[in-house]
């Protein structure tokens, strides 16, 4: 089970090809990396799926290979167009994942790929940012000139980049870290970094390009992949407000509200998380949830609604089908600009 939603194989995966799966996507959420939080928010794993699911099918109709398969009605896999409820339920073609063996903070990827072969999931995440928003990570990695603006320091408000950025992270390790191109293609194992990066901006064109029509801002998110014999398929899920930041009319829509709320209404917790990852690093310590020993308090229902209704209202709006029962988009927006 990932943190959000959770997995089922039908078929697995061999050395050679794939096999048969699917993700179940809950309600639960995460924040700073933590895992479920003690809340659920509702509607949100019905709006992801939707979400993804016409995302993945956005690149299909693009010759973008993937590993969906379709939305899951009465145990079959169908095309998004073909359901009447909201689904919850996506069918994928499934790679391997071998284990990554680690001492401490040190990861051993020859013995992953000794068992992945040519068929397993890029231990990588392939991030693509085509602006910098207050709070984005990229600010404190490089200076605005680095990515092509003509400013010294960043400014206390969003920065639209003039071309995308596109960034590799760890997918695997307990702490995730942004790496050098050259650290990046040697975590790849076969997989080409060029071909992932421009995998990542092809992606990110189609999503930005769908986002501009339902007057919606894509502002970054990333990509995971599946090498197999060769070939590169865009895996997991794609262009939705947990993988992906967007805006309407200048305020957030996606996880970011939630990351915000808790960095406002919760600093302490907010700064045990950030004090217990720094402890691991300075201490090889993998998991560094286990150095935190201040864990997150409920939330309000009143903000549980809020952010339900934006997930699913701005799904809704992206996706330019009604399937949930939402406020439209302007009220959802509102809304959350009063939490």
């Amino acid at each position: 089970m990932t943190s959000v939603k959770e997995f089922r194989v039908a078929e697995p995966a061999t050395s050679s090809s794939l096999g048969r799966g699917a993700f179940v996507f809950t309600d639960d959420y995460s924040v700073f990396d933590w895992g479920p939080m003690p809340d659920e928010i509702p509607g949100k794993g019905t709006a992801l799926c939707a979400m993804g699911a016409a995302n993945f099918e956005l690149l299909e109709a693009a010759d973008v290979p993937t590993h969906y398969r379709g939305v899951v009605v009465d145990g079959e896999p169908v095309p998004l167009a073909e359901v009447e409820e909201p689904p919850r339920e996506m069918a994928i073609g499934l790679t391997q994942v071998p284990d990554l063996p680690h001492e401490g903070r040190t990861y051993d990827y020859d013995a992953f790929h000794a068992a992945a072969g040519d068929n397993y999931l890029v231990p990588l995440e392939v991030v693509f940012r085509n602006t910098v928003p207050v709070g984005s990570s990229l600010r404190t990695r490089g200076r605005p000139a680095d990515y092509g603006l003509d400013a010294d320091e960043w400014p206390d408000e969003p920065v639209d980049l003039p071309e995308p950025v596109v960034e590799f992270s760890t997918k695997f390790e307990e702490s995730d870290r942004y790496l050098s191109r050259a650290e990046a293609d040697r975590i790849a194992g076969a997989a080409d970094i060029a071909a992932l990066d421009a995998l990542a901006r092809e992606v990110n064109d189609l999503i930005t390009e769908r986002a501009a029509r339902t007057g919606l801002v894509h502002e970054d998110g990333k990509i995971e992949c599946c090498y197999v014999n060769g070939d590169l398929l865009v895996a997991d899920v794609v262009g939705t407000f947990d993988e992906n930041r967007f805006s309407y009319d200048g305020q957030q829509l996606s996880k970011e509200v939630l990351r915000q709320y808790h960095k406002r209404e919760q600093p302490e917790w907010v700064a045990a998380v950030a004090d217990a990852k720094e402890r691991a690093k300075r201490e090889d310590v993998a998991d560094w949830r286990t150095l935190c020993e201040t864990a997150p308090a409920p939330l309000p229902d009143a903000v549980l609604t809020t952010v339900g209704d934006m997930y699913a209202a701005g799904a809704e709006t992206y996706l330019d089908q009604s399937l949930f029962d939402a406020p439209s988009l302007p009220e959802a927006v509102a809304a959350v600009r009063d939490l």
